[in-house]
């Protein structure tokens, strides 16, 4: 029993110092039927008080494997209805769909999975999706990268949040949800693909993960999601700032995107003797964003292409060109690489033209005030630190302001983003900025400049409107954070 409780009190702790899972949040927990997710279940359950939670089940039927796949699923919502708990089902046959769009089976599963979940989070019927993924899983994943070949992005693996899922067990290992399992006397149901070892998946966690443990390191699952949390936290970093140069030397026209050969060379100004490094490394990153937002997702692009793109620029006359994969082209003009691709440009056209459009990462101190001034808006933000509570005289603010013990960086400060969305404080579901721009009547040529503050890739305040209930100040907050913004 005291194991039992030890690993959900970890798990507890894990939800609340990422902050998971807010109060008054109505959690959907992916079952696949599995001993990982009918322990997370199981888990929440008994933490949901603590966490001030409400919870329904989902289970996406693949049909790949028949009337196994079917069982899974009359498992599943018989489980949920037992713990007297809601229950949503989706069903596709992902064979079928992989074929339509040549995918292989593991991307077209994945795929149509996470697209069920996001239905369930756009009809509001949940405002967090709870996925069992655990330690066992990050190793095996940062090694299918590695054999696959991988960059430091590849390292990062499985991310602990990404939008509105989330995985609280991401440090735990397999064994040990088992182990909690039949302490509960719970019973689950096996996939028998995950034995098939004709799939590299499969042949990882049967036979590599076992032989690093055994002849190598028994802590090799441990080194290898510690390995993948130091990627994300460098993978943070440079995306913020990849965004910052890409919105600040990246040009917009007519179906391409452009960049001055000095600038994608040099993209910073920088004094070091590691200049040379640096650069390079954020000159290849931004070929890579630029790549992306053409063609709407990074896959493809490999290494040998980054490094064709940087010949041409550095070594080409003008008129050289290549194709990159997707159709997406790029020449060299004179003193400017041009990029375009056809299915993308208007969406990317889009993006860059946006008037005013800006990105600022901001230093939150620990006590004081930090500043951003944004000339795009004329204006200059204060983000105050103060003791909290304050006084009686003051509460009145206490709608407005946000706990900074929950604020995670990257903390940035940008003009808001066609999709931006997140729940209100006082709201029970998730609402998107442009629908509180319309209640809020404001004026369509002032949305796209309009201030929003991101948290670790999630909107935490928008100018004039209530903040994200997630990270506002509550019972036990010790300093908040007001925001007020200066005309310069």
């Amino acid at each position: 029993m005291r194991s039992m409780k030890s690993l959900e009190n970890r798990v507890l702790q894990t939800v609340r110092r990422a902050r998971m899972l807010a109060p008054g949040e109505r959690a959907a927990v992916a079952v696949s039927g599995g001993a990982d997710s009918v322990a997370l279940l199981r888990m929440l359950e008994s933490l949901r008080d603590r966490l001030g939670i409400a919870l329904i089940v989902v289970h996406f039927n693949h049909k790949l494997r028949g009337a196994e796949s079917d069982a899974d699923a009359r498992f599943v919502e018989d489980f949920a209805r037992s713990r007297g708990l809601e229950y949503i089902g989706g069903c596709e046959d992902v064979a079928v769909a992989a074929a339509a769009h040549k995918w292989n089976l593991e991307d077209a599963a994945r795929r149509l999975r996470y697209a069920f979940f996001e239905r369930v989070i756009a009809e509001g019927r949940a405002t967090r999706i709870v996925v069992a993924h655990t330690a066992d899983d990050q190793a095996e994943t940062v090694l299918a990268h590695i054999l696959r070949g991988t960059g430091p992005a590849g390292l990062a693996g499985i991310y602990p949040a990404m939008g509105s899922v989330v995985r609280p067990l991401l440090g735990e290992r397999r064994e040990d949800l088992r182990e909690y399992l039949r302490g509960l006397g719970q019973n689950w149901r096996e996939d028998s693909t995950n034995r098939d070892l004709s799939r590299q998946r499969a042949r990882i966690r049967e036979q590599l993960l076992p032989l690093l443990e055994r002849d190598f390191s028994p802590r090799a699952v441990n080194h290898l999601a510690g390995l993948a949390r130091l990627a994300r936290e460098e993978e943070i970093f440079w995306n913020a700032l990849v965004e910052d140069r890409f919105r600040a030397l990246v040009r917009a026209g007519e179906r391409k995107l452009g960049v001055r050969i000095h600038d994608l060379l040099a993209p910073l100004d920088l004094s070091s003797t590691a200049v040379p490094a640096a650069l390079r490394t954020l000159t290849e990153r931004l070929i890579r964003r630029v790549y992306q937002e053409l063609r709407g997702s990074p896959g493809g692009l490999t290494a040998a292409h980054v490094e064709q793109v940087i010949h041409i620029a550095s070594a080409s006359a003008s008129g050289r060109r290549a194709e990159l994969p997707g159709g997406i082209l790029v020449e060299r003009n004179f003193g400017e690489l041009i990029f375009s691709g056809a299915h993308r440009a208007g969406r990317a056209r889009e993006t860059l033209a946006r008037e005013n459009a800006y990105l600022y990462v901001v230093s939150l101190p620990a006590h004081g005030v930090a500043t951003v001034s944004v000339p795009e808006l004329n204006s200059r933000f204060c983000l105050k630190v103060i003791d909290w509570p304050v006084s009686e005289r003051d509460t009145k603010r206490d709608s407005a302001v946000l706990d900074a013990k929950l604020l995670r960086e990257p903390l940035i400060l940008r003009n808001w983003r066609p999709g931006d969305a997140y729940r209100p404080r006082g709201r029970r579901q998730s609402k998107k900025l442009k629908e509180m721009f319309l209640a809020g009547r404001v004026p369509n040529r002032d949305r796209a400049s309009w201030p929003v503050l991101e948290s670790d890739g999630r909107v935490a305040w928008a100018r004039g409107l209530p903040p994200a209930d997630e990270f506002c100040v509550r019972e036990g907050t010790r300093a908040g954070v007001v925001i007020e913004e200066v005309r310069l």
